[in-house]
């Protein structure tokens, strides 16, 4: 298995556009949880349990393989998450999930970065995907300002719920197209 390194910069640039985009949404969505506050001491102890764990397996888990199958899954559990909130929308049982969701996405977080570093294995290639990272990040955040103020003043949508909404469908258009160009950043080679 090989990086194909202009997939890989392009999935890390739209990855983390994503993460700019819907930088917001999560203190809305959170909302049914403020009724107990333990749930984030809870999720923050097994995040915390899970990691040890992990790093337990790197000497497994530290290769081109399973940096791959690993980001897959992560993906795919962010568009399971937005899926769960477009057919829940705003109850107890979509929070804990997406919640859930994004802790199991957290856990990896670690390891991720860990195992980028060896997959890339070059200096200059590292920096130009930390470049298309925070490059994305900036791109998303703009398109976050936009996006709401275009809502706000193009279309008389103000209230943050029915932003979030709306934002939903973009945002499973853009983890669909971060998944298609991660499957093609390596190949089977």
């Amino acid at each position: 298995m090989k990086l194909k390194e202009q997939y890989f910069l392009w999935y890390k640039l739209l990855n983390s556009s994503f993460t700019g985009l819907s930088i917001g949404i999560l203190i809305t969505i959170y909302q049914p949880l403020e009724k107990d506050l333990s749930i984030y001491s809870i999720g923050g102890i097994g995040l915390a349990c899970a990691m040890l764990i992990i790093a337990k397996f790197y000497e497994k888990l530290l290769n081109i393989r399973k940096f791959f199958q690993i980001s897959m899954g992560v993906e795919l559990v962010i568009l399971i998450t937005l899926l769960v909130f477009i057919l829940l929308q705003y109850t107890f049982t979509s929070a804990i999930l997406i919640y859930m969701g994004y802790q199991l996405t957290f856990m990896f977080g670690g390891y991720l970065v860990r195992a980028e570093t060896l997959v890339a294995q070059d200096k200059e290639l590292l920096g130009r995907i930390d470049v298309h990272k925070n490059l994305g990040y900036l791109l998303g955040l703009g398109a976050s300002f936009l996006f709401y103020k275009t809502l706000e003043y193009g279309f008389d949508v103000a209230e943050a719920k029915t932003q979030i909404n709306i934002l939903h469908y973009f945002l499973v258009g853009l983890q669909s197209v971060i998944i298609l160009v991660l499957a093609n950043s390596f190949s089977w080679k």
